[in-house]
């Protein structure tokens, strides 16, 4: 391994992906009235029945420059590490990385930490590691990845989809009048990560399977095709709705390669339960 590879919770990773890349995670923290939990820690199913329950969403806080200080002093100091960073526009994470890693590299002045900035979340970051994952396996060194992965960081185009406005209304990022006439009337939002990494609404769609078409087409407004390419997407507790998303991608663009992961706590508790975040390069 001529590199490790590191990401936050604000990854979504499938267990292959994790081991076939040995990849190391820095949880974020989830916190559940008066309880902190580390978001691996956390058991999904438990997660969402804690949600249902509760009238306020649980908060999330960044992982602290100390932590990045610990996870970072782990690997060997002769070993480079790759790590990639949940969008600085929506948490703290990417600058404490770069704190923990100064923190480190004033005791070992010696070691190489690359920190990029993926303007992304979820399945985006999936899309990003499994792109850094191949490149290592090639024998590919740290610098010209992560030169790599910055190119692909502004070719990469983020698509969600939310099944509830709910965590919306909880959060207080949708007003509960506006809350209650998107439920009646059954609208779907349609988000994407902006250039930035900030996350706007692009379409407000009357009903699921619409939403869900509109979903698909939305790439083709991105890139001709996917052939050649990865397709990666992650979903909220909805496993076969992904994957009939998927087979109509498959149909339509014809991807090489397709990840599917599920959202940890920190994704699902903004995109809520039965939510999609598609990830994939533009041309």
């Amino acid at each position: 391994m001529t590199f490790q590879l590191m990401v936050d919770g604000g990854a979504d990773l499938s267990k292959d992906l994790l081991e076939k890349y040995d990849v190391k995670i820095v949880p974020l923290n989830i916190h559940f009235n008066d309880e902190e939990y580390k978001g691996i820690d956390l058991d999904i199913e438990e997660f969402y029945r804690m949600v249902s329950e509760s009238e306020e969403l649980p908060k999330t806080s960044a992982s602290s420059p100390n932590d990045f200080y610990n996870h970072f002093k782990e690997v060997d100091p002769d070993t480079p590490i790759l790590m990639l960073a949940l969008t600085k526009n929506l948490s703290a994470t990417y600058q404490n990385a770069v704190l923990g890693k100064e923190m480190l590299q004033d005791e070992e002045p010696n070691r190489t930490i690359e920190i990029i900035n993926t303007k992304t979340a979820s399945s985006g970051i999936a899309l990003l590691l499994n792109e850094a994952g191949q490149l290592r396996e090639d024998g590919a060194k740290i610098q010209k990845v992560a030169s790599y992965i910055e190119g692909c960081v502004e070719k990469t185009t983020t698509l969600f989809s939310l099944k509830t406005v709910e965590n919306l209304i909880k959060g207080g990022r949708l007003d509960k009048m506006r809350g209650a006439i998107a439920k009646t009337l059954n609208i779907k939002l349609l988000m994407k990560a902006s250039e930035e990494g900030a996350i706007e609404v692009v379409e407000k769609v009357r009903g699921e399977k619409k939403a869900l078409r509109r979903l698909v087409e939305q790439i083709g407004e991105y890139t001709k095709s996917l052939e050649g390419k990865t397709i990666a997407l992650a979903h909220g507790n909805c496993e076969e709705k992904a994957k009939k998303v998927l087979a109509s991608i498959r149909e339509k663009y014809n991807p090489k390669e397709e990840i599917l992961v599920e959202m940890g706590p920190l994704i699902a508790t903004h995109a809520g339960e039965g939510g999609l975040v598609l990830a994939f390069l533009e041309d």
